[in-house]
């Protein structure tokens, strides 16, 4: 460990290098490490290694040999880990959907909470050997069972799937509970990014049933939440901040709804909705409702932008609550249970979680709000990889299971 900042001075250089030459060889935009992050240098090296990472993709995609999420995948997969001392851990499959089963081995008094865990990724990566540690982490520190979910991945399987796979694996958990020693009344939806938005969209869809326990709570981690306006202040103000940039964050939602990605740029710029559906959706998704501390760093109002009708045609279920939860109607809004949702500051996201805490809250849902101020997109998957590790990913993941003992 003592070694690390010396290896850190020696390794920016080549750091930088590869930012430049990703940057040059991918068409993409510059990129910006705010000095008020976490960490920055260690940032600067995450970066590095993930546009190393995409540069080497883009080649073997173009030689023929494999595409660049294909690569993307292998290289984020992760490694299988040993046995745990303090869990069981079985793969197991609910109702077709595999998905891996964390049970302490320590007594317990009761019935454990149950948290059901959706990975982040974009949609189109991460599986359940790529947030092991993160899952192991939350099961032995708040004492639960957690269920991680290895939903169909896009651009293969669009939009519904990933939703389809993880309502479908609540539902099997929540009616098979007591096998797991679960206390069908403690039952959370927890997930990062993509996984947030998914747990958010499965709480929405389970907010009506009579049929099924009630949800306890639900649990976003810097979820992605709408598909409307690419614009908001913290779009603008993190655009080139990674893990996630304003271009790949339009990427990935279109990948998710379509299977490719053509007309990212009308989407960036706000041309693919109609201005009628813009005004009906602008009392939810406005700068307007963002607390103006979050805007000291910047604005930039949305420049009107002619519709086109046919980009709308394409991406037109962007305004369904399954795929952008933002969007629902209160009365959906109002049945949710008890909410947590962590922010940070530095992340082009950071204003659809604070956008959908003013929604829960001026609808009457308790929700506790933790917000990392130095924190970045995808911090917390950070956990433990490879020597990654940041100190607010820490505290991020801390404050998540400080809620669930709290319930």
């Amino acid at each position: 460990m003592a070694l690390l900042p010396a290896l850190l001075l020696l390794l920016l250089p080549l750091a930088a290098l590869a930012v430049a030459l990703a940057t040059v060889l991918l068409g993409l935009p510059s990129y910006d490490i705010p000095p008020g992050v976490n960490q920055p240098a260690k940032l600067r090296l995450v970066l590095a290694v993930l546009l190393g990472t995409a540069t080497l993709g883009k080649i073997l995609e173009k030689t023929g040999l494999c595409s660049q999420i294909t690569f993307g995948r292998y290289v984020r997969q992760g490694r299988k880990l040993g046995v745990d001392p303090k869990l069981f851990i079985q793969d197991l499959q609910f109702n077709k959907v595999p998905v891996r089963v964390y049970q302490p081995k320590a007594t317990s008094d009761g019935r454990r909470r149950g948290i059901i865990f959706f990975h982040g990724g974009g949609w189109v990566f991460g599986s359940l050997d790529t947030y092991e540690k993160v899952c192991r982490y939350l099961s032995r520190e708040s004492e639960s069972v957690v269920v991680s979910v290895q939903y169909r991945l896009a651009p293969e399987h669009k939009y519904p799937a990933a939703y389809e796979d993880c309502l479908n694996a609540t539902i099997h958990f929540m009616k098979n509970i007591e096998r797991y020693g679960v206390d069908p009344a403690n039952v959370i939806v927890c997930g990062d990014s993509a996984g947030g938005n998914l747990a958010a969209a499965v709480s929405q869809t389970l907010a009506g049933r009579s049929d099924l326990p009630r949800l306890r709570a639900q649990i976003l981690i810097y979820p992605g939440l709408q598909a409307l306006d690419f614009n908001l202040p913290s779009y603008h103000q993190n655009r080139g901040v990674p893990l996630l940039f304003r271009e790949r964050a339009a990427f990935f939602a279109l990948q998710y709804l379509n299977g490719h990605a053509l007309h990212m740029q009308e989407v960036l710029e706000g041309s693919h909705i109609p201005p009628d559906m813009r005004l009906k959706y602008r009392k939810w998704v406005s700068p307007d409702n963002i607390p103006e501390k979050f805007k000291v760093r910047g604005v930039k109002p949305l420049t009107p932008t002619d519709f086109i009708a046919e980009v709308y045609e394409t991406v037109k279920r962007f305004c369904e609550p399954n795929l952008c939860p933002l969007l629902a109607e209160d009365a959906i809004v109002h049945q949710l249970p008890e909410s947590f949702i962590l922010t940070c500051e530095y992340d082009v996201l950071r204003d659809d979680g604070l956008l959908y805490k003013k929604r829960l809250e001026d609808n009457g849902v308790r929700v506790t709000w933790y917000h990392l101020e130095d924190g970045f997109h995808g911090i917390i998957s950070l956990y433990d990889y490879c020597g990654f590790s940041f100190p607010a990913g820490k505290r991020g993941l801390d404050s998540v299971v400080n809620f669930l003992k709290s319930l």
